[in-house]
């Protein structure tokens, strides 16, 4: 994958284009808005990672004038703002998806390739699928089969997440990293308290299951009634 990574902070943008590289990506970096922009209007690249604040010109600035003149390349914004309203507004820009920082890479490349699977694949970078469940991150809504089902903040950005990695298996760990900030264990039955409130409001009354226990290993996000159909 050709990344362009927009970042001013210095050791930041080290980090990343290290860990990224690693994987197996070529990265390019700008250090500004500008810079960025021309780059990439200029560049054909997979994916491009913008920081929110910048010099010169900010992200969003940036983002909207490449939306503007055509370009569709898939957008991963990050910032420091977390709150639900930065994030809209983020996406409304142009952004398909919003990391807020601190962020852990696995999470941010996990990201990425879900962002370049959907480009792929024609899908919007701002709503994400699993079977007849959907979710907007615009609009913050989750529906299934039609019918909304209404979220807490926290069922939200867990729900999210899983359907970011959907098919896959996720960790507590990697809940608790990614949806609490928590980067320990703190013994506490909150994942399972979450999934169970989780799985009765997307689960409960629908005709199959979309969220699954794997023993032993933690949860998984998917429509197994399609992978049955495709086998058969």
């Amino acid at each position: 994958m050709r990344i362009l990574l927009v970042e001013d902070d210095t050791e930041a943008a080290s980090y990343l284009v290290k860990g990224l590289t690693e994987s197996g990506h070529t990265v390019e970096h700008a250090a500004d808005g500008d810079t960025g922009l021309h780059m990439a209007s200029d560049n054909a690249f997979d994916a491009l990672i913008v920081d929110r604040m910048l010099p010169k010109r900010d992200g969003l600035s940036l983002i909207e004038e490449i939306r503007r003149a055509g370009n569709n390349t898939p957008v991963l914004i990050l910032s420091a703002l977390d709150a639900v309203d930065e994030r809209v507004t983020g996406l409304k820009a142009g952004g398909d998806d919003y990391l807020t920082k601190p962020y852990s890479l696995s999470e941010l490349t996990a990201r990425l390739q879900a962002l370049t699977r959907r480009a792929q694949s024609g899908g919007s970078g701002t709503v994400l699928r699993v079977g007849d469940l959907s979710l907007d991150l615009v609009k913050h809504k989750v529906t299934r089969s039609g019918k909304n089902i209404n979220l807490q903040p926290r069922e939200f950005r867990l729900l999210e997440y899983l359907m970011q990695h959907t098919g896959q298996v996720v960790t507590r760990s990697m809940l608790l990293e990614n949806v609490w900030d928590y980067h320990f264990d703190p013994q506490t039955n909150v994942i399972d308290v979450q999934i169970s409130r989780l799985r009765s409001k997307i689960d409960k009354g629908f005709d199959s299951p979309l969220l699954h226990t794997v023993r032993g290993a933690g949860y998984k996000l998917q429509d197994e009634t399609r992978s049955v159909d495709a086998a058969g």
